[in-house]
């Protein structure tokens, strides 16, 4: 599919599949959400298993981030909770926002790596912190 750039609906590319993506395009949103919070997830169980005192002195303290204890609560509770809470669609717009705030801060302590992921840059978590800004913007859908 594509759109022309008058801003409408997306044109089937094989015209005889135009109602199967009708029929269909109530799933977009909501597959990327519960794509993106199981992804996220993902990264908060092991943290949360790990334990909020080893988050804070091993990620955050190491890294200058201060009160490191207060922000490692934060971190695993949205990366779990709210990480399921996108997956649902329940408080998606406040938790994305709050995600948003948590890449920036990741992008940032990045930046001396530069933009390559390989070199432990800020590709991916700009990548996410977009995917939760447009999450944040659009809200959690259908």
């Amino acid at each position: 599919m594509y759109t022309m750039d008058r801003g409408g609906e997306p044109r089937a590319v094989i015209g005889g599949l135009g109602r199967l993506y009708e029929n269909i395009a109530v799933l977009h949103w909501p597959l990327i959400r519960a794509t993106a919070g199981v992804i996220l997830f993902t990264h908060g169980w092991p943290k949360f298993q790990l334990g909020v005192q080893a988050v804070a002195a091993n990620t955050l303290a190491k890294r200058g981030i201060e009160p490191s204890l207060a922000f490692a609560y934060a971190l695993i509770f949205l990366e779990t909770v709210g990480a399921l809470l996108i997956v649902i669609g329940l408080f998606t717009r406040v938790v994305a926002v709050a995600l948003v705030v948590e890449f920036a801060v990741i992008v940032y302590h990045h930046i001396p790596n530069g933009y390559a992921w390989l070199n432990r840059g800020y590709e991916y978590p700009l990548f996410w912190g977009l995917i939760f800004l447009a999450i944040a913007l659009r809200g959690g859908g259908p």
